[in-house]
Order: structure tokens, then C-alpha cells, then sequence
């Protein structure tokens, strides 16, 4: 949470202490038909930093060699993180698609995305007799390209390359314990948006996912031969200050108007991080996993804003459907060629529809406004339990329960006037943000074939990264470039 709120007001703070350290003018108003393109030209050197937070999702297995004895398990590995980027872009010009700008661009980070936790093998004391896991990465970074349209001073691209990165996972129980450690390599792709703060100085929000491939290690645990593999997959969120070598050819501008109301619509993408436990009801420390749901969103929202010279106070709300779903885990021992043994328990889990109410504060820096939001979030989350612990004997059990949950909501982002193709007008804007949302915990029981009461928690948080279109209603007042 605390790492959730220092993204989101890094972003504005960046963006209002560059435009205040310029002294920006305060001028009135002035209306214009349309944005000219051509004023900001993005071609040059830059170097910049950046700070953020990344959360994985690593599906792992691990076993006693050549037994029976498997699990399946979802690593998490989440923390914060910060580095140096540099790159160049050449801004091509027009191709009746806008200006279209290409560019490549490096980075290297110090992170501390780690997760610890005990395996489901405990079923009923994971600090005794479980099996526990522990995987860090500590650093990466990447070599992409970007292409983008750029709107004057606002830069919308999407990013793509190979990345690399530092990465450790242990196994360990009360006598025994092994790890491996490498640099591992592959690749990365996403999308971000970028705005001219003050001077030299771009402010930017950025996703990417990083895939590094599987990692794989042996070792000894209880005497006997033990292998794992993970698969390590980063969803990284942050926020950049970039300095533009050389300058750039840039005329302030004034402010815009952003008071009045407005509608939109927006799609986006969500990965839940949802920390859970597993185990007979009422033991004091079950076993531990990870179920993190992961898909798309789309949905709508509206709006008002009060402005004050540079500060915007607003109120919005949205609904969104979602696709996320985790249905990969297969809990306690999974057997051989996928013959169910022991407890053989897999859980379903979906999050269908979610949504906020929250205020927004801003700076409007020309005609992009940087903003951090704040307020109230509700879901609803699907469980399904299946138990086919059976030996094919028995009929299978199932268990499905719904939940509709309340909770809080943090983040921020950028809006700006939008020009998709020049076919949208002086009212359209267009935004990125990120959302980190936590629904709180909910617990299923069920009754195993065996008899037995087993109980699994779920704590819900989100992490939510979307792009959205606003048509205001009063018509967004901008300087004329």
C-alpha cells in the first residue's frame, strides 16, 4: 500500500516541482479550434529516472524426483523499485496517422520484488513441516524500441525489447535447504505516455511485462532429491522524469480549462495479487499460495472538475467488467500423468465486475493535467473449489461461492487533449492511470471426500493499468500553439 501511494504521488510531485522550478506564467484562457502537432518536436537525446513498483506471477512446480510427491504453487514476488533510463527519438513527421515518433531506449533497475512463503505440503503447520519458498529479483533492466504518436508535447507509444535480470529462488524445510541464483534473459513489451513539463523536462507513466523465461534447480530436501521450475513473469508499473539533451523546440503554453463535467470510456489490462492460504479450519498456520487473476478490463466512467489556476479538484466514478481469472493451481500432491492423488484440490478464481468512486487532484502543466486519486472500491469475486481426491473412485466435490467486497482505492495518471487521427475535436481528452485496489480477505469452507473441513482465505488487491477517452461537456478551453 505504502509502496502503491509513493508511485502514484511521485509521478504528480515530479511534474508539479519541474513546471514551479520554471515559474511558469499564469495567463487567461484563451480558446482554439484545434491543436497544431508540429509545435514540440521530440527528436534528440534524453536521460532520465524513474521509480515504481513491480508484482509477479510465477507459476511453480516442485517435487521429490521420480515421486509422486509434486505441487504446483504461484509465486508473487512484489516490492518497489527505481533506476536510470536514456534513449533517442527521431520524430518522422506525418503519415495521416499524426506525428509519428520512433525511438530506441535502455534502462537499468535496483529492485526488491521478493515473496516467502510456505508450500501446501503443510497442511497443518507450515513453520514445522512445510516446505517453504523464497525468490527475489533483485535487479533488471532492458534495450527496447518505441514507436508512438505524438499530439505536441504529449507522446502516446508502445515499447518493446529484451530484458534481463537478476534473479534467486530457495526451497528450504527444518533440515535441509537449497537455491539457485542467475542472470536470466528475454524479453519485454509495453505501452506508456509522455508530456512536456516545463523547459527540457517530460514527465511519464509506463507498463511493462517481462518475461525471463523458466528457471529450474535440484537440490536435497528431507533426505531426498528435490527439483523445481519457475516461470519468472514481472508486471512492472512506474512513473519517469526524463531530461531532453540539446532542448527542445517548445513554446509554454497557457493553461487549459478543465472545470465541468465529463463522460468516457476505458480498456485496460488487471493483475491481482491475491495472498492465500489453505488448510484444515481453524489450524493456526496453514499453507500458503498465491491465486492471482489476471485479464482484461473495459468500462465507463464520469465525472467533475473544479479548477483553480493550475490545480484541478474533481470527483469521478466508474464501472468496469473484467476477464481476470487464476485457474492454474492444483493444491496439496497432483500426482502422476494426471492421476489425482491424496487431496487433490484446484481452485477456480475469477473477478468479474469491480468498481470506484474517487476524488482527483491535479496540476495542469499546458494542456496535460498529472493528477493523483483517492477513494472507495467495490468488486465481486468468484471462488470455485474442486476436490478429485479419489483414486477415480470417488466422485469429485465442488464448491462455488461469490463475494461482493468494499474496500479502498490509490493511483494517478495523465490526461491531455486527444488527437486520434485528427478525427476527434477540442472536447476529447484522453487519459492514462494506475489503480492499486484491496477488496480485504474472504474465506470458503468446504468438506473434502475424506471428511475433513478445509478453509481457504483469499486478500484481494489489484493492480490496474488502463487508457481511456473523456468527451467534456464544456469544451476544454487551450492555447492556440
Amino acid at each position: 500500500m505504502k509502496n502503491a501511494l509513493l508511485v502514484a504521488a511521485a509521478m504528480v510531485l515530479g511534474g508539479v516541482a519541474a513546471a514551479d522550478a520554471a515559474d511558469l506564467p499564469r495567463p487567461s484562457y484563451v480558446k482554439a479550434p484545434r491543436l497544431e502537432a508540429t509545435l514540440y518536436d521530440w527528436t534528440g537525446f534524453y536521460v532520465g529516472v524513474n521509480a515504481g513498483y513491480g508484482v509477479g506471477r510465477n507459476l511453480t512446480s516442485s517435487g521429490f524426483t521420480g515421486t509422486i510427491f509434486n505441487e504446483t504453487n504461484r509465486l508473487a514476488p512484489q516490492g518497489g523499485l527505481g533506476g536510470v533510463q536514456a534513449g533517442y527519438n527521431w520524430q518522422a513527421g506525418n503519415f495521416g496517422l499524426g506525428n509519428v515518433v520512433v525511438g530506441v531506449e535502455a534502462d537499468i533497475q535496483g529492485a526488491d520484488l521478493n515473496d516467502d512463503r510456505c508450500g501446501i505440503f503443510a497442511l497443518t503447520n507450515c513453520t514445522a513441516t512445510g516446505v517453504r519458498y523464497a525468490q527475489r529479483l533483485g535487479w533488471f533492466g532492458t534495450a527496447r524500441g518505441r514507436i508512438g504518436l505524438a499530439n505536441g508535447p504529449v507522446l502516446s507509444y508502445v515499447t518493446g525489447g529484451v530484458a534481463y535480470g537478476g534473479v534467486r529462488t530457495s526451497l528450504s524445510e527444518t533440515t535441509d535447504s537449497f537455491a539457485t541464483s542467475e542472470t536470466r534473459t528475454g524479453w519485454t513489451i509495453g505501452s506508456g505516455v509522455e508530456a512536456a513539463l516545463a523547459g527540457n523536462w517530460t514527465g511519464k507513466i509506463e507498463y511493462l511485462y517481462l518475461n525471463l523465461g523458466t528457471q529450474t534447480g535440484a537440490g536435497t530436501l528431507l533426505a531426498a532429491p528435490t527439483n523445481f521450475s519457475s516461470d519468472i513473469r514481472e508486471h512492472i508499473f512506474r512513473v519517469g522524469l526524463n531530461y531532453r539533451v540539446g532542448g527542445a523546440s517548445y513554446r509554454e503554453q497557457p493553461v487549459a480549462n478543465w472545470a465541468g463535467f465529463y463522460v468516457g470510456g476505458n480498456v485496460g489490462s488487471a493483475i491481482a495479487r491475491n495472498d492465500s492460504t489453505y488448510g484444515v479450519a481453524g489450524t493456526a498456520d496453514p499453507g500458503r499460495h498465491e491465486l492471482s487473476p489476471k485479464g482484461f478490463i473495459g468500462g465507463a466512467q464520469t465525472g467533475y472538475n473544479w479548477q483553480a489556476s493550475n490545480w484541478v479538484f474533481g470527483l469521478e466514478a466508474d464501472f468496469q467488467g473484467s476477464t481476470q481469472r487464476d485457474n492454474e493451481l492444483c493444491l496439496v500432491w497432483c500426482g502422476i500423468g494426471g492421476v489425482p492423488f491424496l487431496d487433490d484440490v484446484t481452485i477456480d478464481q475469477r473477478m468479474t465486475w469491480l468498481g470506484t468512486a474517487r476524488a482527483r487532484i491535479g496540476y495542469s502543466v499546458g494542456s496535460s493535467l498529472f493528477y493523483l486519486t483517492g477513494g472507495a472500491a467495490y468488486g465481486n469475486v468468484r471462488t470455485t473449489l474442486v476436490d478429485t481426491s479419489n483414486f477415480g473412485v470417488f466422485a469429485s466435490q465442488q464448491v462455488t461461492s461469490s463475494h461482493s467486497r468494499s474496500g479502498y482505492v490509490v493511483g494517478g495518471g495523465l490526461e491531455s487533449p486527444a488527437n486520434l487521427f485528427g478525427l476527434l475535436g477540442p472536447n476529447w481528452t484522453a487519459k492514462t492511470e494506475y489503480l492499486f485496489v484491496d477488496l480485504g480477505s474472504v474465506t470458503d469452507v468446504h468438506t473434502t471426500i475424506f471428511g475433513a473441513t478445509f478453509a481457504h482465505t483469499s486478500h484481494l488487491q489489484e493492480h490496474i493499468f488502463r487508457s481511456g477517452l473523456n468527451y467534456h461537456f464544456n469544451t476544454p478551453v487551450v492555447a492556440k500553439y
